[in-house]
C-alpha cells in the first residue's frame, strides 16, 4: 500500500502559549491532515528536553514534555484561570519558541495546577503512577533532587545520593515529597492529554511516526537510577562516550557525549530495558522510528574527556541478536530504521535481517561530493521517502545553497528547465512522493515552500535549533488542495 504523511514536532504547532503543545490547534492540524488525505503525521521524540532544548537529550528516555500540556485544558478543568496564563510573557513571537521565556513561566504556572489538583484523591492518577512503577518513581525523584540541587547534574550531586546509597534516598523521598507528586502529576497530565489526541488521529485514520533517541543523555534519570546499563567505572563515570568520526562535513567528527551502553550486560539481561523502552514508545506511538540505526551493528567510542572524535573506534553492537529478542517478547513491530550516512555492508545486512524500511533523502542525492543511492530510481518499495529530516535544511534553503553543477544534475535528472526557480521545490516534492518507496513523508515546510529560517535543526550547532513554528492558518485550504492533489496524483490516497 503506498502512503504519505507530514513531517511536523509537536513543538512547531501554533498554539496560544509559546510552544506547540496538545491544545486545539493540533486538533486542528489533524483535521487539516485528513482533508489532505494523509495517513501518518510524523513527530520528533517527545522527551522532556534538557540544556540545548534538543528532544534527543532528555532527562528521561520515558518521561514526556511538560511543555507540550495544554494550559487552555488546565484552565477548562479548573487548575488553572485564563488571566494566570495570559500574565505571562511567553515572546512575543508567533514563529519562533522562546525556551527561557517557557522555562521561566510554564513552570510557576504546572505548580499551581499541581497544587489545586488534589491529584492523590484521583485514582486514574494512581492507577497510572502504579501502571509506570518501572521507572515513574525513579525520574520523578531524580527531578526533585536535580531541582533541590539547582539543576546541576547529577554527577556534581553530594556523594551519598549520586551513588544512591539507601538513607540518603530514603531521605530525599521524605524530604521532597511534594516535588515528587508534582512530577508524577506532569507526565500523569501530559500521557492524559497525548493520548486523547492520538485517539483521535487514530480515529481519522492517521497514525503517529514517533522516534527514538539510540542513546540517552548522561544528564538523565536513566543514567542516575541504573549505571549498570552503560560504560561507567565504579565512581559512576563514563569510560566512553557517543559520536561519529571526522569526515569530510566535519574535520573533528562529532562528539556527542552520550554514555555508550554496556552491551554485555544488556545481553545478560535478555536485552529487558531495551524491551521496556520499545514496549512504551508503542503505547505512544503507532510506528517508531530508531535513531542512528548503524549504531546497532557498530559504534564509535570515544575516550572520556577527549575533547573531539578524533581518537575515537569503532566497536561491535548487539547486531541482529537485539532485534531478535525485542521480536521474541513483542512481535513485529512497524519499526522504521535510521540508516542514513556512510553504510558499511554489515549495517545493510542488518536492516535487511530485520525486515524494517530504511530512509531515503531526495536531498542526498544530488550531492557531487559523493557516490549515494539516494536517486530515486535506485529505491526499493520497503523504503520511506523524505524531502528532507530535521537535521536537513528546507528544500527552498537547500537548493539556493547547492552548487551550480549540484542544481544543473537535478535539473537534468527530472528534465526541467520550465519550472519557476521560485516553485521548483515542489519538483522535488513530486520526486519523493512519485517515487517506488512505499512510504512519503514531507517535512511541512517543503509544502508551504520556506527557506532556510524554517529550518528545524543545524547538528553540531548550539542556539537557534529547536524554535520554528508554524503560524495560526498556515495550514490553509490551498495547501491542503496542494497536499492533497499531489496525493492523489501518486495513488498515496489514504481516503
Amino acid at each position: 500500500m503506498r502512503r504519505s504523511g507530514i513531517l511536523l514536532p509537536i513543538s512547531s504547532l501554533p498554539s496560544e502559549y509559546g510552544i506547540g503543545c496538545f491544545s486545539k490547534d493540533a486538533y486542528e492540524f489533524v483535521d487539516g491532515l485528513s482533508e489532505a488525505h494523509q495517513h501518518f503525521w510524523q513527530i520528533l521524540p517527545l522527551g522532556q528536553t534538557s540544556f540545548g532544548d534538543s528532544p534527543y537529550q532528555s532527562f528521561s528516555t520515558f518521561a514526556g514534555n511538560p511543555y507540550f500540556i495544554d494550559l487552555e485544558k488546565l484552565i477548562e478543568e479548573g487548575l488553572l484561570t485564563k488571566e494566570e496564563c495570559d500574565e505571562c510573557d511567553f515572546g512575543d513571537d508567533d514563529r519562533t519558541v522562546d525556551y527561557g521565556k517557557i522555562y521561566e513561566e510554564r513552570y510557576d504556572l504546572l505548580w499551581c495546577a499541581f497544587e489545586r489538583s488534589n491529584i492523590e484523591e484521583n485514582d486514574e492518577f494512581k492507577k497510572f503512577v502504579k501502571d509506570n512503577e518501572d521507572w515513574l518513581p525513579d525520574y520523578a525523584l531524580y527531578m526533585a533532587i536535580k531541582d533541590s540541587f539547582e539543576g546541576v547534574a547529577w554527577t556534581e550531586w553530594e556523594e551519598d545520593i549520586r551513588l544512591r546509597k539507601k538513607e540518603a534516598l530514603d531521605e530525599y523521598r521524605e524530604e521532597l515529597e511534594d516535588d515528587i507528586l508534582f512530577y508524577e502529576f506532569l507526565q500523569f497530565k501530559f500521557v492524559e492529554q497525548w493520548m486523547k489526541l492520538k485517539k483521535y488521529a487514530n480515529d481519522k485514520g492517521i497514525e503517529i511516526i514517533g522516534d527514538i533517541p539510540i542513546y540517552v543523555a548522561f544528564d538523565s534519570a536513566d543514567c542516575w537510577s541504573d549505571t549498570k546499563l552503560f560504560q561507567f567505572n565504579s565512581d559512576n563515570v563514563p569510560i566512553a562516550v557517543a559520536g561519529c568520526p571526522p569526515d569530510a562535513f566535519a574535520a573533528d567528527g562529532q562528539l556527542w557525549g552520550n554514555p555508550l551502553y554496556d552491551w554485555d550486560y544488556h545481553k545478560k539481561t535478555g536485552y529487558e530495558w531495551w524491551i521496556r523502552r520499545v514496549q512504551y514508545s508503542f503505547r505512544l506511538y503507532d510506528v517508531v522510528r530508531i535513531d542512528h540505526f548503524r549504531g546497532f551493528d557498530e559504534y564509535y567510542s570515544i575516550p572520556y574527556g577527549d575533547k573531539t572524535a578524533k581518537n575515537g573506534k569503532w566497536e561491535k553492537g548487539p547486531g541482529i541478536d537485539l532485534f531478535k529478542s525485542i521480536e521474541d517478547k513483542l512481535g513485529k513491530l512497524n519499526i522504521i530504521a535510521e540508516d542514513l550516512g556512510y553504510l558499511t555492508d554489515t549495517v545493510e545486512k542488518l536492516v535487511k535481517d530485520t525486515g524494517y524500511p530504511g530512509m531515503k533523502l531526495i536531498q542526498f542525492a544530488f550531492d557531487s561530493r559523493e557516490q549515494s543511492n539516494y536517486l530515486p530510481h535506485t529505491y526499493e518499495k520497503n523504503t520511506i521517502v523524505y524531502t528532507g529530516t530535521h537535521d536537513n535544511d528546507t528544500l527552498v534553503g537547500w537548493y539556493d545553497s547547492i552548487s551550480e553543477e549540484d542544481r544543473e544534475y537535478a535539473l537534468e535528472y527530472m528534465n526541467n528547465r520550465r519550472t519557476p526557480k521560485d516553485k521548483i521545490y515542489l519538483d522535488f516534492v513530486r520526486m519523493a512522493m512519485a517515487s517506488v518507496s512505499d512510504t512519503a513523508i514531507i517535512p511541512l515546510q517543503d509544502y508551504l515552500g520556506l527557506g532556510s529560517e524554517a529550518r528545524i535543526n543545524t547538528p553540531s550547532t548550539l542556539g537557534g535549533n529547536w524554535t520554528w513554528r508554524m503560524l495560526p492558518g498556515e495550514l490553509d485550504e490551498k495547501t491542503i488542495g496542494l497536499i492533497s492533489k499531489m496525493t492523489k496524483v501518486y495513488e498515496r490516497d489514504n481516503s
